[in-house]
């Protein structure tokens, strides 16, 4: 296969037509056969994604347009985000973001993540999960959250109902 490179959004542009309103997600890369996934967020001035973890991804956060801090989940020292900071989030670590007073537009990129599989039928046991996961699924962007009781997306940083 002899694939084109192609120019897939203008991120400023995207930020620009943005309602002041908009957050989560502005774009997503959805090329098939790609090996990365990536997404434009934006998050309004104050506004918070909660405190997450992501086990199976390392991302690269790269911000675009206004500030804000990277609270890092084991008590470490918080991080200043501004335009054209670049922050590696290596898998495991739990952080939390919060928009500063211009609110906080970032670009995340990470390999893509693998597709959801049917796995074989275990023995029975008493507890485990439960048979439907769809409340782990983000209603903006429709990532499946790692967590078992998400309250944040750790993708697009939206809120999941009811929580």
């Amino acid at each position: 296969m002899n694939a084109t490179p192609e120019v897939l959004a203008v991120l400023d542009d995207l930020l620009a037509a943005a309602a002041p309103d908009d957050r989560g997600a502005l774009w997503q890369l959805d090329r098939q056969g790609r090996e990365l996934d990536a997404n434009l967020v934006r998050l309004p001035p104050g506004a918070e994604v909660g405190e997450h973890q992501e086990n199976v991804l390392d991302v690269l956060l790269v911000i675009l347009a206004g500030s804000g801090r990277l609270v890092p989940g084991d008590g470490g020292t918080p991080l200043t985000l501004t335009a054209t900071t670049a922050t590696w989030l290596p898998r495991t670590s739990r952080r939390s973001l919060k928009a500063g007073p211009d609110g906080l537009a970032y670009l995340t990129v990470h390999r893509r993540r693998p597709g959801l599989t049917i796995k074989s039928a275990a023995p029975a046991r008493e507890g485990g999960e439960a048979p439907c996961a769809l409340d782990r699924v983000c209603p903006a962007c429709g990532r499946m959250s790692q967590e078992s009781a998400p309250v944040y997306c750790g993708a697009c940083g939206e809120r999941f109902p009811d929580r």
